[in-house]
């Protein structure tokens, strides 16, 4: 099974450096990434900006579709109103299917904010230690997962978080 997690990081180009080690870590078969998506935002910018992983071709991948409604229900809907209220409280429901519900929009809404940046990836079979390994240091703050709260727990211990 897949995992779909959330991670801020504190500067622009922390979550763009992240998944760098990532797609490296699945070049070496230590992790399987289908796909994975940034928001970088800038210092002083209205908007954030936003891009996906370089190859989406693989099994499994999202797509700019999930993507695009993403980023529009936690950066964009807020200044759109009431008008599209009844449209998003669809999207909301179709994204509950795969972990994302309305705390998670929240949660990255609020966490992500001008001067950091959020990976948002769906992998599965990593191979924790060496993942960790990896990681280890980065400052990444884990917004939210659809993992268990056991696999959670677990993960929060193999990168040193604390709750």
């Amino acid at each position: 099974m897949a995992t779909l997690t959330a991670w801020k990081f504190d500067t622009p180009q922390g979550a763009d450096e992240a998944l760098n080690r990532l797609e490296k870590l699945s070049r070496d078969f230590l992790i399987n990434l289908h796909d994975a998506a940034v928001v970088s935002w800038e210092a002083g910018k209205k908007k954030p900006a936003t891009h996906e992983m370089h190859d989406t071709t693989k099994a499994g991948a999202l797509g700019g579709a999930f993507w695009g409604m993403l980023y529009g229900l936690i950066f964009f809907v807020p200044f759109l109103g009431l008008a599209i209220g009844a449209a998003s409280g669809a999207l909301f429901g179709s994204m509950r299917d795969v972990g994302i519900s309305d705390e998670f929009i929240q949660a990255v809404r609020e966490k992500v904010t001008p001067g950091t940046s959020a990976l948002f990836v769906l992998t599965s079979g990593a191979v924790q230690d060496k993942v960790a390994d990896e990681f280890r240091g980065t400052q990444a703050e884990l917004i939210r997962t659809n993992l268990s709260d056991e696999q959670e727990a677990r993960l929060r211990e193999a990168f040193g978080l604390e709750d």
